[in-house]
């Protein structure tokens, strides 16, 4: 039996790991469509993992085009019992300069597809908690990490969802700041939801390229800003997951591991079969 795998979701800029042995690329179909692109599974400092580049290789979907529960669905048939994200994110804050790092432990969705981020539906309901959107437990590993690693890196903050591919206009920006929001991302919400529902231990590795549009001395985000300081960040994102990977214990425990334990209202008896295979994955120490 394949040991639980830690997934590694590579956002802007991250298109590949720098160092994994007995590489493989493993294409696999879903019951949601298919994924963003082929899986790479491998080992990092003594570790089973699982890479997915989240926009596909040459960065070729738009964060509103992300099958995130194609992608999550995959993660977990291949055996991903944790999720470390990767993701480019604009600052909300004079507190977070480009090339910092945010370890958020909150989300405030501003998307326009909320049905796309649940499995759930189709016969079987579920409200997971979600409360706590972020694992605690792998988050503070991270931190941990990344101090190690030298960054500057920030201890909680709550990432905005919007929905893109547009970046904010001024007005947008600025009431997000006022509002005392810290980061904005295109892409982290739907995964965190999805990883929920799947049981996957799922946290952030949000790292900051610009000031998004709010602030006025500042020049506000492009496109050739965001990918400068990206190529800064990479390494720095690498560095700082493979001080991570030995300290994830060797076995699933923390609470996303068991989200749906008092989650899905629907009996099992009633489960519709075209649902209950699609979530398979999902549902098999569930199903009585």
């Amino acid at each position: 039996m394949t040991p639980p795998r830690v997934a590694i979701i590579g956002g802007s800029g991250l298109y590949q790991i720098d160092g994994l042995l007995s590489p493989k690329w493993v294409s696999l179909k879903t019951p949601f469509g298919n994924p963003s692109d082929s899986f790479l599974t491998g080992e990092l400092e003594g570790r089973p993992v699982v890479f997915l580049p989240r926009h596909g290789r040459g960065h070729r979907i738009l964060p509103s085009e992300l099958n995130h529960r194609a992608n999550i669905w995959a993660l977990k048939k291949l055996g991903a019992a944790w999720a470390i994200s990767v993701s480019a994110v604009g600052s909300l804050q004079h507190k977070y300069r480009p090339c910092d790092i945010v370890l958020v432990d909150q989300f405030l969705d501003r998307t326009k597809q909320p049905a796309s981020h649940t499995f759930f539906g189709r016969g079987i309901v579920a409200h997971i908690a979600f409360a706590h959107p972020v694992c605690e437990d792998l988050r503070r590993l991270l931190l941990a990490s990344a101090r190690s690693a030298k960054a500057r890196a920030h201890d909680g903050g709550t990432y905005v969802n919007m929905e893109g591919p547009a970046f904010s206009t001024r007005a947008e920006s600025t009431a997000h700041h006022q509002a005392g929001f810290d980061v904005i991302g295109m892409t982290n919400l739907g995964e965190a939801r999805c990883s929920r529902e799947a049981e996957i231990s799922y946290a952030t590795l949000a790292m900051v390229t610009d000031y998004d549009s709010w602030k006025a001395d500042e020049a506000h985000v492009t496109v050739e800003m965001v990918i400068d300081n990206l190529r800064r960040n990479a390494s720095l994102a690498q560095e700082i997951i493979r001080r991570t990977l030995p300290l994830i214990p060797a076995e699933p425990s923390w609470p996303p591991h068991n989200a749906l334990h008092d989650a899905i209202m629907t009996e099992p008896a009633l489960w519709p079969p075209a649902t209950l295979r699609a979530l398979r994955p999902i549902l098999a120490k569930y199903r009585r």
